[in-house]
């Protein structure tokens, strides 16, 4: 399937899974759907599964857009909690598509949580609730990690949601990374299941050449010690004393433990002037995402200055990783979030296309890894192989097995769209982008439609219950009150305090004595602390409720 077909179908509004080998233009094509959706004002979430892939695109990680974290499983508490959270309640009532990136290292339960939220969040029993999901990567790239060595880890495409939302698959053909011959049928033949002796040979030809490398390679390793080891003797090659920076932690012990290890900062961080290192969390304000790189230009009492390979110089600070449940902090660790970075494995390479690299397959132990670590360089000169081993060559057997099957989705789904006629077509793409964009008329946008916190707003003037208005918008409670919200925001909003006998007078009276009482730690008057002090009787849509009314 070529780009321009992947963009049609994704114009339609179906749920798509894109897909195709590295270098096929997935990114860009992706690139270009959101840009589409922008000029047509539609709310996009971007993310991707990690945070190096985020950056690709601009987003964050699914993880951190959901606001899910690093839980398994959601129960009902924990989706109230979520929706009591004003900035996430607002996002996905808003939300009309969503991308997810490098889905291959999506764990197959975690999609299950995004259609889990989604639902919720919409109120409604459509996949994913009703909104367009993007997915986009590669199934014969590394699969999703569990820490610690817990349960089996599977692909997405053995998750429930996967298998009943009925993606289209696109399957990617043309080539955009790789351009020489050589490199590009090593890659085929690895990808196929079919590496031989031949590409083991071609591949020694790129080994014991790192007397020719000119310029500073990225290296790849497949493991964090061999990592860490380069990264040392690197840093130990610099002039200079070194200065260390200790995590500090609180909290429950087992939590922390598990924070420790799915956080990218290390426990001790050693660092020099003139170290390369990468930012492990996102900062917007400030100008970094996980994944920047940079170099130490200055250590002092103020913590270390970085320089971005962008020319940008940012004074980081330390910054904290948490748990919480029910407002209340588990556990916490605090680290500079940086990196030394003259090495990275191979898990966290991909999504990179690379002029120059050294890669270090001796020690694979995943079936994929050689696939992901030879795949990042953009030509043969620009690759060095330090060496390899057998399963270096080896793909997963599970997902070779199916490959077959997405291809032949993908070239049905090609035929039907070239099928259709260019008007029909048009017509059916402008019908999906009335239906998502914030006008009425998709690409003129002269015809504006009346938002919902309007329609909202005319049954507030008749003095309805929260319930006649649910009832009468197919919403729910909670869904009226942060319209109300938002009409106050703006200035909008109607007379209001009939609603005030929603909440009874003695749960009224605690509500605002508990905003009172957490006033100082609280000014900005979340929910939570509210909550942890109310304890389980009193709903968070009543301590919303009644929050409507505090300075009134």
């Amino acid at each position: 399937m070529t780009q321009e077909q992947a963009l049609d179908i994704l114009k339609l509004g179906k749920n798509v899974y894109l897909t195709g080998s590295a270098g096929s233009g997935k990114t860009h094509t992706l690139n270009r759907y959101i840009e589409y959706l922008k000029k047509h004002d539609v709310a996009v979430g971007i993310t991707a599964s990690t945070g190096i892939a985020a950056t690709h695109m601009g987003g964050v990680t699914i993880h951190s857009y959901l606001g899910i974290g690093i839980k398994d499983s959601l129960d009902e508490h924990d989706l109230e909690s979520l929706e009591s959270k004003q900035y996430l309640y607002k996002r996905l009532e808003k939300v009309k598509v969503l991308i997810i990136d490098e889905i291959s290292m999506l764990h197959h339960f975690r999609l299950d949580l995004v259609e889990q939220v989604l639902r919720h969040f919409k109120r409604n029993d459509k996949p994913f609730g009703g909104v367009q999901i993007v997915l986009c990567g590669d199934f014969f790239q590394l699969p999703p990690v569990r820490a610690g060595g817990q349960d089996e880890s599977h692909f997405a495409y053995k998750s429930r949601s996967f298998k009943e939302a009925g993606f289209a698959v696109c399957y990617l053909s043309e080539q955009h990374r790789q351009k020489d011959d050589v490199l590009l049928s090593i890659l085929e033949g690895i990808r196929s299941g079919g590496a031989d002796e031949s590409i083991a040979r071609h591949l020694n030809k790129r080994a014991g050449k790192s007397d020719e490398i000119i310029g500073q390679p990225t290296r790849l390793y497949t493991h964090n010690i061999d990592v860490d080891s380069i990264n040392q003797k690197e840093l130990g090659q610099i002039l200079g004393e070194r200065e260390t920076f200790e995590m500090s932690s609180s909290g429950n012990p087992k939590i922390v433990e598990i924070l420790k290890k799915s956080c990218l900062a290390p426990e001790k961080l050693e660092l020099k002037k003139g170290a390369r290192v990468m930012f492990v969390k996102n900062n917007y304000d400030i100008g970094y995402v996980n994944g920047t790189l940079g170099t130490v230009v200055s250590l002092d009492g103020s913590g270390p200055l970085v320089e971005t390979v962008d020319g940008e110089r940012i004074l980081v600070e330390k910054t904290s990783w948490t748990v919480e449940e029910n407002g209340k902090v588990l556990a916490e660790i605090k680290q500079f979030p940086l990196r030394l970075a003259w090495a990275i494995t191979v898990h966290k390479s991909q999504g990179m296309s690379l002029d120059l690299v050294e890669v270090d397959l001796t020690k694979s132990f995943e079936r994929g890894m050689g696939y992901v670590a030879l795949s990042r360089a953009r030509t043969w000169e620009g690759l060095f192989v330090k060496g390899f081993n057998e399963m270096a060559l080896l793909v997963n057997e599970e997902v070779l097995s199916i490959d077959g099957h997405l291809k032949e989705r993908s070239e049905n789904i090609a035929k039907w769209i070239s099928e259709i006629s260019d008007e029909d077509k048009s017509r059916a793409q402008k019908g999906f982008l009335a239906s998502v964009a914030k006008t009425g008329k998709g690409d003129s946008g002269k015809v504006k439609k009346r938002s919902t916190y309007d329609e909202t707003k005319d049954l507030l003037l008749e003095k309805r219950s929260l319930s006649d208005i649910a009832k009468a918008r197919s919403i729910t409670k909670e869904t009226v009150v942060s319209h109300i919200e938002k009409l106050l925001e703006e200035d909008s909003a109607p007379d209001i305090y009939y609603l005030k006998n929603e909440v009874s007078g003695s749960k009224f009276k605690k509500i605002i004595e508990a905003f009172e009482e957490c006033l100082e730690e609280n000014p900005d008057r979340r929910l939570s602390p509210v909550k942890n002090i109310l304890g389980p009787n009193i709903s968070y849509n009543d301590i919303r409720l009644a929050r409507l009314f505090l300075d009134k």
